[in-house]
Parts: C-alpha cells; structure tokens; sequence
C-alpha cells in the first residue's frame, strides 16, 4: 500500500513501493474543513472530504458514498486524491496549515506524530458497534497510548510474485520454490530463473556469455527501491532487520548482503530495468510488467485492480523467492483518521462510522480494489477475484509465516528523506552497499532523534 505502496501500495508500505498510484481528483483541498463551517447537527448541508492515495479504493469509495449519502442526505462526501510520491509531504504540511481534508488515509509509518501532537480524532466508544468486525492487527498497529487513532481501512496479506504466463512458459521456467542465497549460488534457482526471463533483441538470455546488456528488450524482474516490495522482504529472508524500536539497524551484514544481491540483480546481471528508471517512481515496474516488458512482478495485493485492468496477457499469481532464513513477507494496515480540527466533528464521524461499517466497506471488496480491514466485507473481495478465475492464496500464505513489521517512527517522515537520497545512489550502483548503509543508518537515526 503504497506503502501498501502496504504496503506501498504501499505500500504499505509501499516505499515501496507495499505503492504505484495516480489517477482522477474528484475533489480539491479547497472543500477541506476551512472551507465549510457548518455542522449537520442542525439539518444544515454539510461536505465532509476524504483525502486518500489508491486511484481503485478511490472509485470503489465513489460508489460507497453514494450509498451513504442517500442514507444521510444532508452530508456530501468528496474524495481528494493525492500520488502517493507527495502524499505525505503534502499531509504534513495541510495539516500544519489547519486546512487538512477532514478525514485522510495514514499509514503506520507517520502516523504516530499525528496521534501525538493532537492532529486526530479519537476512535472512542461511539464505534464500539463496528470495533468487533475489524481485523484485529489493524486495531493494534495503530493503538498508541491506550487510543485507537483511526478506522482500519485495508489490510495487506503479504507479498506475492506476479507472473506473465507467456514469458515463463515460453522460456521454460518453474517458479515452484524459488531461493536466492547470496553464499551460495548452487543454491540459487530465482536468479538462474531471471535470468532466463532476461531477453536482448537478438532473443539471448542473460546466461548467454553473448547476451548484450545493452539492447534488453525483456526483464525478468523488478528489483527496485521498494521498500514494501522488494528490500524489506529480502533483509527479513536474510535474518536481518530493519528496526529495533525506534533505531534503524540495517547497516548489518545481513542486511548489507540482501541490498547488495538486489542491486546486483540491477547492476551486475542486467535482470531488472534500471534504478534511474524507478528510484523515484514507483509506478515503473508495475506499468512495465502491464506492458508485457517484465516476466515476474514482486508486489502486494494494492496492485491486483492494476494489473487485472491494464494487463492483456494470461497472468498468475506464484510464492515470491525465499531467502536464506525462510519466506519473510512485509504485512501492513491502512486507517482512514479523522482530522482533530475539523469544523463538523459529527458529520465526519458519521463518515469515519461508515468506513468502518460492514456496509461500508463491503464496495471496496467488491471492486477487488484492496483487501478490506473491516472482516466481513472480506468475503467480497474473495469473490471478486474468484469469478476472474484469479487464485490470491499466495498473499494470504505469506501473511500467514514469518513477517517483518514495517518501519515507524515519530520523525519516520524525516528518517526517510534522510537515507533516500543515499538509497538512491546505492541502487543506481554509485555508491557501494556497505558504506552507503552505514552513512543512510547514521543519517536515518540522527533524523529519527529530531
């Protein structure tokens, strides 16, 4: 979610990446609180908005308040979207200028100097009808201080691998029980595998000693900079960490030896598009598989309505590659937060109310758009994707084993833009791995500190 992106979809997450959003903005800030004083308490027409960063929730939400609404015809809500790639800047700053929508999307990465400084509402005792129907994970993630801070919206399942058909069969590929070990190469069949997927315009793969690096018109894989996605799962299946508490730890050994095989994949095999391709958009690797150009596409379940729409080739969903310590999968959770300034608290409760309704979010489910936080409306989104024929088990299986939470932090905003630009240079190839991790951990807990 990014975040999934989580997670950037994230997700998440997604930094994913979980992340990969754009799309229509069927609202402006200019219909945040500031901008209609009214309360609904007296019969007066009010607007309640509801910023957010999924393009596919945002349409599945469309049709939700069209429900609400002629239930409560004295409330119009709008939805406001903004790119993940500036969502959190531009929260942070709306919310210090007090003209924040009066409901957005937080996920568990920032949303903890939000609850602190007094920028949300409480989810208090006028939700206890909906709190027993909402994934219980999602409830603890953003419990702090004894206070539920948000309505949990989505739910991540883990991390799966996308795959084209045509390509995997044509270069006769088995995607059962991939392994990266960067000891020991002989056991390795996920890079022989992408390597295989790796084409150049004369048809050789990239384990053909005349394969030319140069003129690659197929990739087997989107190893990237997403954190959701791609590197924190690879330094869980390495027994690293990313986080201990607050601090930052991935300036380790095992953690230096996941990011080193994934820039590898970029730099040295020429298996994955790169960095300058995707460091800074997180929506490459997905149109690129959508466009035939990727075999297999490591992702969550924020980019299943992505790649269901854009995608005109037989797909599948396979287990992502383990690593050496196992499959380690990032599991995330989104909240929908009612902003604390609001100038109508009651009418955007009664939204916040609605979100966290079975009925609610059953639209969400139904549109396949994400997996809903609110159980019963899960069952829809099974059998959205049943009906396409499409197996989602493997996000569930990966949320089922050994997980590794994903970072948070209460200057986790700062942290991140600390290492990014560091990360940025150690993906592209121009900064080595285990010096660039020591200077962005440095830098991360330095920001972290304030």
């Amino acid at each position: 979610m990014k975040g999934s992106k989580l997670i950037t979809r994230a997700s998440v997450l997604r930094g994913v990446t979980l992340a990969a959003i754009a799309g229509l903005t069927l609202g402006t800030a200019a219909c945040s609180p500031a901008a209609d004083n009214n309360s609904n308490s007296s019969g007066d027409k009010v607007t309640v908005t509801v910023r957010l960063w999924d393009e596919q929730v945002q349409k599945a939400y469309e049709a939700s308040f069209k429900e609400f609404e002629s239930k409560n015809p004295n409330i119009t809500v709008k939805t406001v979207l903004e790119p993940y790639a500036t969502y959190f800047d531009k929260l942070r700053t709306d919310v210090s200028a007090g003209n924040a929508d009066d409901i957005f999307w937080v996920s568990s990465s920032y949303f903890q100097p939000y609850a602190d400084n007094g920028s949300l509402l409480p989810i208090g005792s006028d939700f206890d009808s909906e709190k027993s129907g909402w994934v219980q994970a999602a409830i603890d993630q953003y419990t702090r201080k004894d206070q539920l801070w948000g309505v949990p919206q989505l739910t991540d399942g883990g991390i799966g691998l996308y795959y084209n058909k045509n390509l995997v069969s044509k270069a006769g590929v088995s995607l059962e029980n991939l392994q990266w070990n960067p000891s020991d190469p002989s056991k390795d069949t996920f890079l022989k595998a992408v390597q295989k997927l790796t084409l150049d315009s004369a048809g050789r793969s990239a384990d053909d000693p005349a394969f030319d690096a140069k003129k690659i018109v197929q990739y087997g894989y989107n190893a990237s900079q997403d954190l959701q996605a791609i590197y924190y799962n690879f330094i869980g299946q390495n027994g690293g960490a990313f986080q201990d508490g607050e601090n930052f730890v991935f300036d380790s050994a095992q953690s230096a030896q996941a990011f080193q095989y994934i820039v590898d994949l970029i730099n040295k095999y020429h298996v994955s598009p790169g960095a300058a391709n995707s460091n800074d958009n997180g929506d490459f690797m997905r149109d690129q598989f959508i466009q035939g150009k990727i075999a297999l596409f490591q992702s969550g379940t924020y980019n299943l309505k992505n790649v269901s729409d854009g995608a005109k080739f037989p797909w599948a969903i396979a287990a992502m590659p383990s690593g050496p310590a196992g499959a380690v999968s990032v599991v995330n959770n989104i909240i929908a937060a009612g902003n604390a300034k609001t100038s109508h608290k009651d009418a955007t409760t009664k939204v916040l109310q609605w979100l966290g309704s079975a009925d609610g979010a059953k639209f969400t489910g139904a549109e396949g758009a994400a997996v809903p936080a609110v159980k019963d409306a899960q069952q829809a989104y099974d059998s959205f994707w049943k009906a396409k024929n499409i197996d989602v088990s493997q996000f569930a299986k990966a949320a089922q084993g050994k997980t590794i939470s994903a970072p948070t932090g209460v200057n986790y905003g700062a942290a991140f833009n600390a290492w990014k630009p560091i990360f940025n240079e150690i993906f592209l190839g121009r900064t080595p791995v285990e010096s660039g991790l020591k200077q962005a951990q440095e830098a991360a807990n330095k920001a972290m500190k304030g």
